[in-house]
């Protein structure tokens, strides 16, 4: 099979042939339709992730066609689906209770072992899959992917947003682009917050209410202006320092803050304004990904008209595009995000 894997750290990614991977007893293999390129694959290609060494495939939010099927797995050649990025065991005491995606013995393909950025896909634990629901297309089942699924997670498991309160989100990429428009349909009026006027010209047509650069001062200031004394939730949906202080910085007394940006690597630790959070009584919550029973609800609230998550696809590409679109992550990037289509190319 085909596959683009990380010959070296921050260098392009070798197209090379790979053997077809053998299929887990307790899992399926996957006939790749469609995978989303995430800034976490991008932390992998910089060397900043534990867990990927030159060698590896990348490529965790994907979409694809069961073509084979191990003894212990309920699934059938043909099927169509999507998995979360975290697979958890099934059986542990947090799998049990309904929180999967913090199982202590957690799978990553493509983040640990090897992913979709390939023609075929080794899936184990084939109890976290979900069947691709009829109204959708792999190429959207892919681009939503874990930026859609830490959104959803933070914003209602985690923050509790209400319909009413306001939003300030800081960081319009993949999960920040979510959580917009998640938030708008949840009934929040949302402020974007981005360095980039594209992306925040997308947001204000996609359901932001208002916006504003953060590059310009005051920025904070100008949030609580717009929301009549602060924001009841911001997410941080970056995952550096600057934009973890302007989110705290912009909320009301009580306000929750949400980080969905993934600090990794150099951005592991930082500096945060802690006396903010004592002195307006702040709540902070982490979200990463979410349980993989909650798909149905994410994909009801899809099918219902409630939220449209097409805005989320920016570009359809190739597998040989993947190593220009990882590059792109160094800088500003355009409104969407891109998905993997093409793997003959």
């Amino acid at each position: 099979m085909r596959a683009a894997i990380i010959e070296a750290y921050r260098a392009p990614l070798a197209l090379v042939t790979r053997p077809e991977p053998t299929c887990p007893d307790d899992g399926v293999v996957l006939k790749v339709l469609a995978c989303g390129i995430c800034r976490s694959d991008w932390h992998a290609w910089t060397g900043e992730h534990p867990r990927v060494k030159p060698g590896a495939i990348c490529g965790h939010e994907y979409c694809g066609e069961v073509v084979e099927v191990g003894p212990a797995a309920r699934w059938a050649i043909g099927d169509v689906v999507v998995a979360p990025f975290l697979l958890g065991c099934g059986h542990c005491p947090a799998c049990r209770s309904g929180a999967e995606h913090t199982c202590p013995d957690m799978v990553y393909p493509g983040l640990g072992s090897d992913g979709a950025f390939a023609e075929y896909v080794a899936v184990p634990r084939a109890h976290n899959l979900a069947r691709l629901p009829e109204h959708m297309g792999p190429t959207l089942a892919a681009g939503l992917g874990c930026r859609v699924m830490t959104a959803w997670h933070g914003l209602t498991d985690r923050a509790a947003l209400q319909p009413g309160e306001w939003l300030a989100v800081h960081g319009t990429g993949g999960v920040g682009l979510a959580a917009v428009l998640i938030g708008r349909a949840m009934g929040a009026r949302v402020v974007a917050v981005d360095l980039v006027e594209e992306k925040l010209a997308h947001a204000r047509a996609h359901g932001a209410e208002a916006t504003v650069n953060a590059a310009e001062p005051g920025a904070a200031e100008r949030i609580r202006e717009i929301t009549g004394g602060g924001a009841h939730v911001s997410v941080e949906a970056v995952g550096i320092e600057p934009t973890l202080n302007a989110s705290l910085a912009c909320l009301r007394p009580l306000g929750r803050h949400v980080q969905c940006g993934m600090p990794i690597g150099h951005t592991a630790r930082m500096e945060i304004d802690l006396g903010r959070v004592f002195m307006g009584q702040l709540a902070l919550y982490g979200s990463k990904g979410m349980p993989a029973h909650r798909y149905p609800q994410l994909f009801s609230l899809i099918a219902s008209g409630a939220v449209d998550l097409l805005p989320m696809i920016g570009r359809e590409v190739r597998l040989s595009d993947v190593a220009a679109e990882l590059a792109a992550f160094d800088g500003p990037t355009p409104p969407g995000v891109a998905v993997v289509t093409d793997f003959t190319a």
